[in-house]
């Protein structure tokens, strides 16, 4: 069961230059927006390319608030796995991490994520 989750230590700035760029309030909603934007790309990502740890860390409930049931299930159905399987909360940081990665990319070309088309 996943308990907490952390980016990587790279991306700890980030979250909160993201954050503030786009006036998104607490920190964990750029994190939300960073999961499900990885996952609409529907790419599956490679365990061996998890990054470290030293990051921002979020608890289970404030990163996924109410809707734990569907962001986990997004990632159970796109790995074709079980909510138990062992590599969930890995495969959570991957999309996290690769999440704020291309938002990162996406905002670096235009000074607002609501006008991405």
């Amino acid at each position: 069961m996943i308990s907490h989750i952390r980016t990587s230590k790279e991306n700890k700035e980030l979250v909160t230059e993201l954050t503030n760029k786009h006036s998104l309030g607490a920190e964990n909603v750029i994190a939300r927006l960073a999961i499900a934007h990885s996952l609409k790309e529907g790419k599956k990502l490679d365990l061996k390319n998890l990054a470290d740890s030293g990051g921002k860390e979020y608890s289970r409930k404030v990163l996924f608030g109410d809707y734990e049931n569907i962001y986990l299930g997004m990632i159970c159905n796109l790995y074709g796995i079980q909510r138990n399987d062992k590599n969930l909360g890995r495969l959570v940081k991957l999309h996290l991490d690769e999440g704020l990665d291309l938002i990162k990319k996406m905002t670096e070309k235009k000074s607002n994520l609501l006008y991405e088309k």
